[in-house]
């Protein structure tokens, strides 16, 4: 298998591992809290991500680096990870991994209001596309969740995409001379005691004593599989594909997420939630591409 191969492998294996990391997430929050599970992933995925780039002699962060990597963290980990961990108790795996995927919406969005970018008709469309899809999904299932917590769900996920979106945003604008993956370590350890402290505050916690093999396996597997080796896939893809390639994984992580949701947790999957998701990824393909013409702002796509 030559260079080329391999990085197309790499590309898949992104895709199917991210879009399974939701579906993973759904399992470990059937018997744990969600804010707890963020917690526990966060704080071990950042020690092994610390501990490999101090192995490979990277310094330690200065005191004005932590407090930049603190306050991005608040936006992509502590909100957007934490709620968007906690939403899937209520909704399917696959619903939060597309409503995830709308991160580069609120991006516009944000910038039209808070920076006055201007936008093109290409980027209107996409934004019309993307939360018409939503909204087909929404309408499919809202009315068979009456009691469960399910607009609750769907409105964790939303105000974790636009957290995610912020926090984009800050790092677009706001570079961190440090190397990004090992700053991402820095971040989930500095924001795992923060999502402790909120899980605490929330009710969502239960004594370590009590979680079941079947969280800890799913973290394992979010940790390890989810946070390293998708990593490691996605860095490949990055240096030996043009980017155009090597993002598509972003749009086939919520499709992905409900096909695997559907076989191992017989999750709803109808004719009307396919063509909302089709209708959906469209929409941010649209957005993604317009921004990539802009040179304000970079549009920043990964795992939530």
């Amino acid at each position: 298998m030559n260079t080329h191969q391999k990085a197309y492998a790499a590309l898949t294996a992104t895709s199917i591992i991210w879009g399974s990391t939701w579906v993973a997430s759904k399992i470990a929050v059937q018997y744990v809290p969600g804010l707890q599970v963020s917690f526990m992933r966060q704080f071990i995925a950042g020690v092994i991500y610390i501990i490999f780039f101090t192995l490979k002699g990277e310094p330690l962060p200065t005191w004005k680096q932590l407090k930049s990597l603190l306050f991005i963290s608040f936006f992509l980990l502590i909100i957007a990870n934490g709620l968007a961990t906690w939403s899937i108790r209520y909704i399917s795996s696959g619903l939060g991994a597309l409503i995830g995927a709308l991160y580069p919406l609120s991006v516009v969005i944000i910038e039209m209001v808070a920076f006055k970018t201007k936008n093109n008709a290409l980027t209107f469309t996409g934004l019309i596309l993307g939360f018409a899809g939503i909204g087909v999904v929404f309408y499919n299932s809202a009315f068979h969740h009456p009691a469960n917590g399910y607009i609750f769900g769907v409105v964790l996920g939303l105000v974790a995409t636009l957290a995610w979106s912020i926090g984009t945003i800050l790092v677009s604008r706001n570079k961190i001379n440090i190397n990004p993956y090992y700053g991402m370590g820095w971040q989930m350890l500095l924001s795992s005691p923060f999502i402790f402290i909120l899980s605490r505050i929330t009710g969502q916690h239960i004594p370590f004593a009590d979680i079941p093999v079947q969280t800890w396996l799913s973290i394992a597997y979010l940790v390890s599989i989810g946070s390293c080796i998708a990593f490691v896939c996605f860095i490949y893809s990055m240096k030996h594909l043009p980017a155009a390639i090597s993002s598509l994984y972003a749009y086939f992580n919520p499709i992905v997420a409900m096909l695997i949701g559907a076989v191992l947790l017989h999750e709803k999957l109808t004719v009307n939630i396919l063509i909302g998701t089709v209708i959906t990824i469209a929409g941010v393909f649209l957005v993604n591409h317009s921004m990539k013409e802009r040179p304000t702002t970079e549009a920043i796509e990964s795992e939530m």
